[in-house]
């Protein structure tokens, strides 16, 4: 498992720090999955956590990505880059599959809103479990985290994004 050297990043009186978080998470997905279960990451953040514990479960095949830029409510506004740009790949029948969402920040449930309507495109599984890494609350969609890692309180007016550095070590920032 590859370590950043990236300091914790202070939200509010709290500090992140998203390597731990991360081993958090992975307990986590260990205790979710079956050897039947899907793992999924939201671009762009979840993919960089499928893409991680896809290697750390040593897990076989390609990670499975999702994107929510075709079904986002604010498409008009934030177009595909910022809507969550990349291509969805999954490599296995949706329809009838358990499946694990991996996202880094649950924010407004709009984002998941969107993915599981693209996830839908592609058939019906039978079940969706959705991970974590911070749950920082804001809900404006009755969505919720199956397994968060974090949960804190953030100011509306601040964002909280995960970086990767090079060698695929994680940090947080918080801007606002």
């Amino acid at each position: 498992m590859t370590t950043s050297s990236a300091a914790p990043v202070a939200a509010g009186a709290l500090l992140l720090d998203a390597e731990a978080l991360y081993r958090e998470l992975l307990r986590g997905v260990q205790q979710l999955r079956t050897p039947q279960t899907q793992l999924v990451g939201v671009t762009s953040g979840g993919a960089w956590l499928v893409e991680r514990l896809h290697s750390d479960l040593q897990l076989t095949g390609p990670a499975n990505i999702i994107s929510s830029a075709m079904h986002r409510d604010d498409f008009s506004k934030r177009g595909m880059v910022s809507g969550g740009g990349g291509q969805t790949t999954l490599t296995f029948d949706v329809n009838g599959a358990e499946i694990i969402l991996l996202d880094d920040v649950l924010y407004t449930g709009r984002t998941i809103r969107a993915v599981l309507n693209e996830l839908f495109d592609y058939g019906r599984p039978a079940s969706v479990k959705l991970a974590v890494l911070v749950d920082r609350g804001g809900r404006e969609l009755p969505v919720q985290a199956d397994f968060a890692a974090a949960r804190v309180a953030l100011a509306s007016t601040q964002l909280l994004a995960l970086a990767r550095d090079t060698a695929g070590g994680f940090s947080f920032k918080v801007e606002g």
